[in-house]
């Protein structure tokens, strides 16, 4: 059974930075892409970052680029997601999402993932 935990959330001022993870179990990594998504107050749901493949592609949008890293460590079949000089827009519930994709190359939107964790609240303070 596929399942992804995110831990790691809290609350930091402003220019903080925090790292989240995603224990994936029942999968294998090569083969499925890990994506991070967010939910702010009163905002749709958008993405954040994903790595895809035997390979790691990344990506990000482009809110994310400079500031956020997204790396993993197979072994542990967890995600991170590193997030540095935080600001106050980044206040958000950050959810992980698993989807099968032996041979991707792009992220998936969030309505093409497979398997979603239950979010991690972060608070980012002016």
């Amino acid at each position: 059974q596929v399942q992804v935990v995110e831990t790691g959330g809290g609350m930091v001022h402003t220019g903080g930075s925090l790292r989240l993870a995603c224990l994936a179990s029942g999968i294998n990594l090569d083969y499925w892409t890990i994506g991070w998504f967010r939910r702010a107050p009163g905002k749709e749901r958008e993405g954040v970052s994903c790595i895809v493949g035997s390979d790691a592609h990344t990506f990000y949008e482009d809110f994310a680029k400079g500031r956020f890293t997204i790396s993993r460590d197979f072994g542990q079949k967890t995600v991170y997601l590193e997030m540095s000089r935080l600001n106050p827009e980044d206040t958000a519930t950050y959810y992980c999402a698993a989807r099968y994709q032996p041979h991707g190359v792009v992220c998936p939107t969030w309505n093409e993932m497979d398997s979603w964790g239950k979010g991690t609240l972060v608070t980012v303070s002016s």
